[in-house]
């Protein structure tokens, strides 16, 4: 019964999601404040409606209701109660689920802003984005019914893909997807603003905060993904340039974009219309992600779907949203005003800069993923794009594009000073190459590339670090003055300068990556293998056994310098209802460097292959991922982008009969 409750709940959605299409955006067009008002009830009750149906298919899955095909393909009943529930969005059926749901509740929580926009506005946007979700809707009725019926029912399900039974694989998609997804709004925001015609300051600082928690989403999910093909996959790296990495990480690239030219755009009243394509492009690259994952074009352990029909259910979604917003923009684009002006050598100019960059990496990674596919599918030749085209693309844009972060955060509006600002951050200059110079003399050389990186990694963290610096402090100034103006800086000022010093600890964490030590050998136990100041010694292979999976599990002393420092597990699992294989590699923390074990198979003597790495401070990647998202945080909690509360005070203290009064009053 609750099964087809969840059905029935999918469909009332359907429904009420086109009303929210429909009646809110002819209200618009007629200028209907009844019909308007639609809009924030019906995307209310359309996130109730798919709320119900995903908590019914979870029930499903916890009760291990194996009548539902998608519970029999996913689950067992001796699975850990975690991964019951994980297994809920570790399928293609399930997280387009979960995909809608978040959809939905970026709607609701839109629906429930009061007084923060104007209702044309909200009406429109949350329009459009009732018919994102009414595409995906039919998409899942029609061809990923996540409450299909198995006749007759089986007495034990097939388990989870062995590989997604992981604590980082629970956390992992909600967090892209609220990423994914969060998009939306952005672009439901854009085509609002080009079906209306309007767009100012009020419409950025509208936007600003559903894109930075877009991106603050994001990139917690590429960081947990990244971390997760690290160390379950067991072959150590932590980015492959694998085409569904990059179909997570182009959106991300434009995301950044965008919220940097929502800044100039709500500061200068400038970038209008490349703010709106930004938007455009940052959803359509999420849609392009999802295409990728679910049309069965890739093969990749992060793929779900190999099905040839859904494939072309999404790509005529593509071409609709994608090709039609495009269209839109280039119909409606011309029409808008532009904005403000300022010099080239300015902060706007930084961030512009800042802008095609980001777009041109961006750029590199799309090509570099999608034209394999497309030679495929044109001339059948089948080629490969690997680590080296990318490091040879897209590493010459990102290494001046960090270097000139620093720089952008401190150069005044409008109109700035280059020489003022180089001579704020000679300081952060002089410290990361005095600090880059010490990891030479301590490594005796390395990588050039790695020892530019180092540098680059200091000059952005000191050189974010110092605009606070420069703002609470000058010469002669009681720290405990500088500390208390230091505290009274907007948050986002923090936030901005936390954000950019988790990228320079990201930079230095990559960079570091160039001094591991990788050792290779067939193990017996009682013998050793080394790799850096570490040694670990095979002390034996003990079978283990769970409910849902077998093991072998070899255990290591752990030795610096002769002196013992700790013991080490890993394993090779086979899960007996798949008959799948999985490595579990065995981690070791010394500082922010790790030992990193990787089991192979084992030799007829009686050995077993081992691979060890030694990884100098290698946490660092995901540390300074960390505290970027940090910040972004931080910068969502600052009153500058509550939309609601400055536009009303504006209001008020305009003038009555005032342009600019009338335009806000409506906010």
């Amino acid at each position: 019964m609750i099964v087809e409750i969840g059905h029935y709940a999918l469909t009332l959605a359907l429904g009420l999601s086109v009303v929210q299409c429909v009646l809110p955006f002819w209200g618009a067009r007629v200028r209907d404040p009844a019909l308007m008002a639609v809009a924030a009830p019906a995307a209310l009750g359309a996130f109730a409606a798919i709320a119900i149906a995903f908590a019914a298919l979870t029930c499903a899955y916890i009760v291990s209701d194996f009548s539902v095909v998608n519970v029999v393909e996913n689950s067992h009943s001796m699975k850990p109660f975690l991964y019951k529930i994980s297994g809920v969005w570790g399928n293609h059926e399930g997280s387009m689920l979960l995909w809608v749901c978040i959809l939905t509740l970026f709607g609701g929580v839109v629906a429930l802003t009061r007084n923060s926009l104007p209702e044309r506005l909200k009406a429109l946007t949350l329009s459009v984005q009732a018919s994102v979700t009414i595409a995906f809707l039919l998409f899942i009725l029609f061809t990923s019914n996540p409450f299909a019926r198995a006749v007759p029912a089986p007495f034990e399900g097939r388990d989870l893909n062995p590989l997604l039974q992981d604590v980082g694989l629970a956390v992992h998609p909600p967090l892209l997807y609220l990423g994914y997804v969060g998009f939306s709004i952005s672009f439901a925001f854009a085509i609002a603003a080009l079906i209306d015609g309007r767009i100012d300051a009020v419409w950025a600082r509208a936007v600003r905060p559903w894109t930075l928690t877009a991106w603050v989403f994001l990139t917690l999910g590429i960081s947990m993904g990244s971390y997760w093909a690290y160390y379950e996959l067991g072959w150590g790296g932590w980015w492959f340039w694998d085409p569904v990495e990059n179909a997570s990480f182009m959106p991300w690239l434009a995301g950044t974009a965008l919220i940097h030219s929502t800044v100039v755009m709500e500061k200068r009243d400038a970038l209008k219309v490349w703010t709106i394509l930004l938007a455009i492009l940052t959803f359509s690259l999420s849609l392009i992600g999802t295409f990728l994952v679910r049309s069965g074009v890739l093969t990749s352990v992060h793929a779900f779907a190999t099905d040839p029909e859904r494939g072309t259910f999404i790509l005529i979604i593509l071409m609709i949203f994608i090709g039609g917003s495009l269209a839109l923009f280039a119909w409606r684009a011309p029409m808008l005003r532009q904005g403000g002006i300022f010099a080239p050598i300015s902060r706007e100019g930084a961030l512009v800069l800042n802008n095609l960059l980001l777009s041109t990496a961006c750029a590199t990674v799309f090509i570099g993923t999608l034209y394999p596919l497309a030679l495929e599918g044109l001339t059948g030749g089948k080629i490969s794009v690997g680590p080296p085209y990318f490091e040879m693309t897209f590493l010459p844009i990102a290494m001046p594009l960090i270097a000139i972060m620093p720089l952008g955060q401190t150069l005044a509006w409008k109109r700035g000073n280059l020489l003022g600002a180089a001579q704020r951050l000679m300081a952060a200059f002089a410290l990361a190459l005095a600090l880059a110079l010490v990891v030479l003399a301590v490594t005796r050389g390395g990588p050039v590339l790695a020892l530019l990186g180092v540098g680059l990694g200091f000059f952005a963290l000191f050189g974010s670090l110092s605009e606070i610096v420069t703002r609470s402090w000058s010469r002669g100034m009681p720290l405990s003055t500088a500390w208390r103006r230091a505290r009274g800086l907007p948050r986002s000022a923090w936030g901005t300068a936390i954000a950019h010093a988790g990228i320079g600890v990201t930079v230095l964490g990559i960079a570091a990556t160039a001094w591991g030590v990788e050792s290779l050998a067939v193990v017996k136990p009682g013998e050793t293998i080394s790799a850096g100041h570490y040694a670990l010694r095979l002390d034996g292979v003990t079978p283990y056994t769970a409910p849902t999976y077998r093991a072998n599990v070899a255990r290591f002393s752990v030795f610096r310098g002769g002196v013992p420092t700790g013991t080490l597990e890993a394993e090779k699992r086979l899960y007996t209802p798949r008959g799948m294989a999985t490595t579990e590699a065995g981690l070791m923390t010394r500082g922010l460097g790790q030992l990193y074990v990787g089991l192979g198979e084992e030799d007829p003597t009686g050995g077993i292959g081992v691979r060890l790495y030694w990884k100098p401070f290698v946490l660092l990647i995901w540390i300074g991922t960390l505290v970027t998202a940090f910040g972004g945080g931080l910068s969502l909690t600052d009153r500058q982008l509550r939309i609601g509360a400055p536009a009303r005070a504006k209001a008020r203290r305009a003038q009555p009969g005032d342009g600019q009064a009338d335009a806000l009053a409506t906010s």
